[in-house]
């Protein structure tokens, strides 16, 4: 895989596993084929990927970390990466239609979220076999505990429409969380109670990807919607609450809308989030 990188961005070789993996997927794997990078550590794979694609960086372009120094989630929150217990990756995507005006980018982005969900349960699921669901909006859950995560970011808007970074964080390998994440987080290995191969979860997480963008491409919508709800089976009349402009709102959630935003009912009604974190209660 030769490095289209700039010369001051040094990735390192490919591990063999990876590359075997990769090469007998590649069929599979759409934008992302031929495309891949590996770094022992980045302060984030997200800034890297958002600083490439600003200068151009094809679509596809992927960006496979170690460890990561400084790693991101939604809302500013720091994404706990130690050196060999995670997947962390991130994609170049350039999502515009070829006919007609560029898509909305907080439209896009939103429904590029729930794509990437999907994707990344049925690798998740495809290469391990643990039964993971999903949560709204990102993450990535067994028994209601995250052992996954996506990021969504916006890099540029120019004439052909957004182009959007897609941040992966996956919890593989068990290991010692902080004391904020020790009740809430988990990784496959944990519940599996057995090893797996980091290289498989990957490559089939980023093939199961590269099918639901193209979905998204093709206008089917619908497609991603019906599996992102079958795979939160957990979300139908689930107890939530979130953070409103009054304090915490209370209510069970209903459904997800054609937009991606969450359904939820309270006591003033129905309320439609379209950002923001849901927490189970």
């Amino acid at each position: 895989m030769k490095s289209s990188l700039p010369d001051e961005l040094r990735a390192q070789p490919v591990p063999r596993d990876l590359k075997e993996a990769w090469d007998r997927a590649a069929a599979r794997l759409g934008p992302f084929a031929g495309q891949l990078h590996c770094f022992s550590t980045v302060t984030s794979t997200n800034d890297l990927a958002l600083r490439l694609a600003d200068a151009g960086a094809k679509e596809g372009t992927t960006l496979l970390a170690e460890t990561q120094t400084a790693g991101r989630g939604r809302r500013g929150r720091e994404w706990f990466s130690p050196p060999g217990s995670g997947i962390y990756v991130s994609v170049i995507l350039r999502p515009f239609h070829a006919e007609g005006p560029p898509p909305a980018a907080t439209w896009l982005t939103a429904l590029i979220t729930l794509a990437a969900g999907v994707g990344l349960a049925e690798g998740v699921r495809a290469s391990t076999a643990l039964p993971v669901e999903l949560k709204w909006p990102n993450d990535l859950v067994f028994e209601r505990r995250k052992l996954g995560g996506i990021l969504t970011e916006l890099a540029t808007t120019g004439a052909e429409g957004p182009v959007v970074v897609l941040g992966i964080g996956i919890n593989v390998r068990a290991t010692s969380y902080p004391p904020e994440l020790a009740a809430t987080a988990t990784s496959i290995e944990t519940e599996l109670g057995r090893p797996i191969d980091r290289a498989l979860v990957l490559v089939e997480t980023l093939g199961a990807l590269a099918a639901r963008y193209e979905d998204l491409r093709a206008g089917r919508v619908d497609a991603i919607l019906t599996a992102w709800r079958a795979l939160a089976r957990s979300l139908p009349g689930a107890a939530i609450e979130w953070d409103g402009p009054a304090g915490i709102v209370r209510g069970y959630a209903l459904d997800i809308d054609s937009d991606g935003a969450l359904l939820a009912r309270t006591d003033d009604g129905v309320a439609r989030l379209v950002a923001g974190e849901v927490r189970w209660r």
